[in-house]
């Protein structure tokens, strides 16, 4: 082999390597193993992918209220991402009977969010003084011209 060849072959080689490592500039982590890929959920609770890493949906439960709040964030689970909807309803299952939820549009001083472009969702259940763990499906929920229906997962909140 001559050098030119080696020299080339090195260069490729090297661009692969960097190439598979890059960071992403605007998350400020690591994309190299995507198998092991974890967003932290700010709130402290339950994050639920929607779509291929373009959504996130953290819910968080309040024993003391029965209240489940649901917050709308980025694929990075890093921003609120406000959407036009007044509402949006999961499906849990609760000792074997299906319980609808239906989390409303919050309003948020603090973030400047108003009904009709909020992140922020919530509903309130007596069962959710109770209950820690169910299993749910999010029926439909429509984010910037993305559909997302039955999208099932299980809540768990310690």
């Amino acid at each position: 082999m001559n050098n030119t060849l080696r020299a080339t072959l090195a260069t490729v080689l090297l661009c692969t390597v960097a190439a598979c490592t890059k960071k992403d500039p605007h998350a400020g982590h690591d994309h190299s193993a995507h198998a092991k890929h974890v967003h932290t959920a700010p709130h402290g609770g339950k994050l639920i992918e929607l779509g291929e890493h373009a959504f996130n949906l953290e819910f968080v439960r309040d024993a003391a209220t029965g209240k489940l709040t649901a917050y709308l964030l980025d694929g990075h689970a890093e921003s609120f991402v406000r959407i036009s909807a007044p509402s949006f309803e999961i499906t849990a299952t609760v000792a074997g009977a299906k319980k609808t939820l239906t989390l409303v549009a919050v309003a948020n001083a603090a973030t400047g969010e108003k009904v009709g472009a909020t992140s922020q969702f919530e509903a309130t259940a007596d069962w959710l003084k109770t209950t820690a763990t169910f299993d749910a499906v999010i029926t439909s929920l429509t984010i910037r011209d993305n559909a997302f229906k039955g999208v099932a997962f299980t809540f768990t909140q310690g």
